[in-house]
């Protein structure tokens, strides 16, 4: 991750792009019970990565694809890349939280640590459906030992992987939300 930005501290898309591909086998671990949440990461991710791919040299840097976008008018669209990099930052929040929870909270069970981060980070952006959709997948994530387990991969601490992804990734992400903030797209 110290790769993704630039010397100039600027966000590069290539690489942002490449540590959010990362994180979707984390996705997957949870089974069918994040279908959507997938879903909706890879479909940001694959709009983003098609628009790097368009011009790479145009859009080397993740924030020029917003500025193109705010120049045309179209950064507000539902298939813009504003709003990919907008709802790609607010799905890695959760995961970040989600994480952290499950390092913090050890007495928390799953669907626990999943909701705190739910109602911290997404629920406020969510409308009455996608919040029940959310509580109907609780009811089938996998229990947290499991799902531990399964995402250590051999990991010889996967509390202190964990630590290290969350401290290096979440200022990313807060640079993203500051920049969006800077361009009046995004309400904290």
């Amino acid at each position: 991750m110290k790769h993704v930005r630039s010397k100039d501290g600027e966000m590069l898309a290539k690489p942002f792009i490449e540590v959010c591909k990362l994180i979707v086998p984390i996705v997957d671990k949870f089974g069918m019970s994040m279908a959507i949440v997938k879903a909706d990461i890879s479909g940001n991710i694959s709009k983003l990565e098609s628009k790097y791919t368009s011009d790479p040299s145009k859009f080397e840097f993740l924030y020029d694809m917003v500025r193109v976008e705010i120049e045309t008018k179209t950064a507000k669209s539902s298939t813009s890349c504003t709003t990919g990099v907008l709802w790609l930052t607010r799905a890695m929040d959760f995961l970040v939280e989600l994480l952290r929870n499950l390092m913090d909270h050890s007495d928390w069970s799953m669907t626990k640590a999943c909701m705190e981060s739910y109602n911290r980070t997404l629920k406020r952006w969510h409308g009455w459906l996608a919040t029940s959709s959310f509580n109907v997948a609780l009811k089938i994530i996998p229990d947290r030992k499991r799902f531990l387990e399964t995402i250590a991969c051999g990991s010889d601490d996967i509390n202190a992987d964990i630590q290290r992804f969350c401290s290096a990734f979440s200022p990313l992400l807060e640079a993203n939300h500051k920049f969006l903030v800077s361009c009046s797209l995004l309400i904290i």
